[in-house]
Order: C-alpha cells, then sequence, then structure tokens
C-alpha cells in the first residue's frame, strides 16, 4: 500500500462525514486539516495499515513542541481517531492506533455571557416607535427566549413560525430540525413587528409565503448574521455595556439564565440542538462559578 491509500482513505472518511453524519463544511475542513498534517509529520509513504501507536504519539509530542495549545492538540487527536475507527468499521484497518492514547488534558473555558441587567438593558435600545427599532426589538426577544444561533435567527422562515402554539421551527447544524419554545414577551413582540413594520420594510413587495425570512432589512431582504451583529453591537454601546456583546453571547445568557431558575439539562440540550449532552454540561459549571462568585462576595467568611 502506498500513501495514495492513504489519500483514498481520507477522502472516502471525509465524504461519510459530509453525506452520512451531516457535518459542516467548516468541520470537515478542520478534520482534512488536521488530518493531513500527521500524514505530512509521519510520513508521505506510510498507509493506513502500516500506522501505529507510536507514531500517533511522536505526531502530538511534535505538535507540543511547536507550542499548539492543549485544545487544539486534542482536536486533531479526535479527528485521527475518528478516522481509524471509521477505517476499523470499514475493515480498512485491523486495529485503531489511537485507541491507548489519552486527550490532552484542557480546561474547558466557561462562556461568557449576559447578566439579566445587561440583557434588559440590551432590550430597551431599539426604538419601537420605528419599523426598524420594531424589528430589531423582535430579533433580540427572539434571540433571548429561544437561545438560537445566529443562523438560526436569520434563517428563521415566516412557515417557522407557530405564534399560536408559541414555538419555532428551525434547521439547525446537519440539517436537524427542532421545535423551541419561545414564551409570551417575545411571541408579542414578533406578532407586533410582523403586523406594523415587516411590511414598510419591504413596502409590502415581499409575500408572506411559508419561505420568506420573518426578519427583513429596509431592502426587503433578509438580515444577514453581519448585518445583525453589528446592529446588536451598536445597541450594546448604547446601553453602556463594556463587555463585547455578540448573539452567541445571549445564547449563553438563554441557557444560563434557565438552568439558575431550576431547568433540567435534558431539556436544555434539545433547545438549544446540542447533540452531545457534554456539550450542554457546560452550564451547569457556569452556573457553579457564578454561584461561587455570589457566596465569596456576600458570606461573612467567604
Amino acid at each position: 500500500m502506498t500513501a495514495a491509500a492513504f489519500d483514498d482513505a481520507l477522502d472516502h472518511y471525509l465524504t461519510w462525514l459530509t453525506v452520512e453524519r451531516g457535518l459542516a463544511r467548516n468541520s470537515v475542513d478542520a478534520y482534512q486539516r488536521d488530518i493531513t498534517d500527521f500524514r505530512e509529520v509521519i510520513g508521505v509513504e506510510r498507509a493506513p495499515r502500516g500506522i501505529t501507536e507510536e507514531d500517533v504519539r511522536a505526531w502530538l509530542a511534535t505538535r507540543s513542541a511547536a507550542g499548539l495549545a492543549a485544545r487544539t492538540q486534542a482536536r486533531g487527536l479526535v479527528a485521527l481517531r475518528g478516522l481509524f475507527r471509521f477505517l476499523l468499521e470499514e475493515d480498512l484497518v485491523d486495529v485503531d492506533p489511537t485507541a491507548r492514547v489519552e486527550l490532552p488534558r484542557t480546561g474547558r473555558p466557561l462562556p461568557q455571557t449576559l447578566t439579566l441587567d445587561e440583557v434588559e438593558a440590551l432590550l430597551r435600545q431599539p426604538d419601537p416607535a420605528t419599523a426598524r427599532g420594531l424589528r430589531d426589538r423582535a430579533m433580540i426577544e427572539v434571540l433571548y427566549a429561544t437561545g438560537l444561533r445566529v443562523s438560526e435567527l436569520v434563517g428563521l422562515t415566516v412557515g417557522g413560525l407557530h405564534l399560536e402554539a408559541g414555538f419555532v421551527r428551525v434547521v439547525g447544524k446537519g440539517d436537524k430540525e427542532r421545535l423551541v419554545p419561545m414564551g409570551d414577551v417575545a411571541r408579542t413582540w414578533v406578532e407586533r413587528y410582523l403586523l406594523e413594520a415587516r411590511d414598510l420594510l419591504t413596502r409590502g413587495d415581499a409575500a408572506r409565503r411559508a419561505n420568506e425570512p420573518v426578519f427583513v432589512t429596509r431592502l426587503g431582504r433578509g438580515m444577514t448574521r453581519q448585518g445583525f451583529f453589528k446592529l446588536l453591537r451598536q445597541y450594546a454601546e448604547a446601553a453602556g455595556i463594556t463587555k463585547p456583546v455578540s448573539p452567541h453571547k445571549l445564547r449563553h445568557a438563554f441557557a444560563t439564565h434557565l438552568l439558575e431558575r431550576g431547568a433540567d439539562l435534558r431539556s436544555l440540550q434539545l433547545m438549544l440542538g446540542h447533540a452531545d449532552i457534554s456539550t450542554t454540561e457546560i452550564y451547569t459549571h457556569l452556573s457553579r462559578a457564578r454561584l461561587a462568585r455570589v457566596h465569596a462576595a456576600h458570606h461573612p467568611r467567604g
């Protein structure tokens, strides 16, 4: 077997990630970069069946010596492990050389979030007396009420609104569809926006067909991620919020505030659209960290 066999195996795996697993293009590209780096380090003449555990450890040592962060090293090993598990199932290798290699220890960073007061201050900034302000208030209300990703928010369609039932239907990562409750307050703002502002922004040209975007610009086109990020940053500055504010910060605020008020982790996972509950568990650490700060600040022996 030659290096070409490795390339063929990698192409087969990347296709499987895209077609069968439904991974996003950016994720597949990251897997490809890490695995290609591994192949280049161990030598272009190596084939999958000839790769050993020592090769894997040597590659990780090289990346560590190059000063790569533990998280980056761990991501590379996850990519390589996925490849060999796939090849093992396809009978293209006899053993998995990554099986006994432990992931480099990483300190999982806690996501930055917004306090309830900061969220309230942010929500007060758009002027609902204008069509643009009413749209912006509705968008921020929906984002905080649902925890949607910004791509899901701007991609929300008229057909995805179920206002009477009080939820939205979105398509998230991997083209997976989910239903998310939005609450009475956000629903009221969306209803106001649809009734009073959307037709003004589109000049009545955009019909409310099921596939039409809910939130549109003054040109009648769907709001973009960049456009929403920009307006959110402007409102944060006007609200006097000094920390960086992004749509993802509001997603974190949604999750953190729910957990602090007794929401269970499984429900939160479903609302956020996390494939793995371990991703959702980080918010339990965030809540514990906040509780520790409150205890230290206010307990007489803190």
